[in-house]
């Protein structure tokens, strides 16, 4: 049985009096995507607006910046994902979806920064017992934001054997979903601040 879909209710913003104005006209959005740099009123204040007037709105920053400040920023302001402007018009559908569910979306390049920081802050190494090297392998492409198609190429595999990989990967590790990979790829360091 196929299950409807609900439609994503998107708000784009651009111009900082958009905000108040569009929240004020209609219902809360399921996603805000915010330019960070907009005349009068920066993406980060727009940010902290948004979750203070719709706490369920979850907030896309949508950017040309690619550095530590605005991205840091814009998470502790309360933005669910961060996108460059440079992005394919998939990656932008991907990360509006994630973000109406309230989960994380970070540009590859972007989350580099984010693992970068936390190696910094998190020296020590763990082990892998449990994934043999190839899954360690699989598992650090996936951090990185590879797709299985491009895992594949990489590695000279099939896809449907990069998927065997990551199926075995979460069963050994009792994880459900790539967000939760990421994680733990990050919390053994498994992924380098350059890589």
């Amino acid at each position: 049985m196929q299950v409807e879909r609900r439609p994503i209710r998107v708000m784009l913003v651009e111009d900082h009096n958009l905000v108040r104005a569009g929240i004020r006209r209609a219902a809360c959005p399921d996603v805000a995507v915010v330019d960070v740099a907009m005349p009068g009123m920066s993406g980060i204040e727009v940010t902290r607006d948004i979750r203070r007037l719709c706490p369920q709105t979850q907030v896309l920053i949508l950017t040309a910046h690619d550095n530590e400040e605005y991205f840091f920023q814009t998470l502790k302001a309360g933005a669910v994902g961060y996108v460059l402007k440079k992005a394919a018009a998939s990656d932008l559908i991907a990360a509006i979806e994630a973000a109406s569910k309230g989960e994380p979306y970070l540009y590859p390049s972007v989350a580099r920064l984010l693992v970068s920081d936390y190696l910094q802050r998190a020296p020590e190494r763990e082990t892998f017992e449990p994934l043999s090297d190839r899954e360690r392998e699989v598992l650090r492409l996936v951090a990185e934001g590879k797709t299985n198609r491009q895992i594949a190429d990489g590695l000279f595999l099939s896809i449907k054997t990069v998927q065997t990989h990551r199926d075995h990967i979460m069963k050994k590790l009792h994880m459900h979903d790539r967000t939760e990979l990421v994680k733990y790829a990050i919390r053994k360091g498994l992924i380098e601040a350059d890589s």
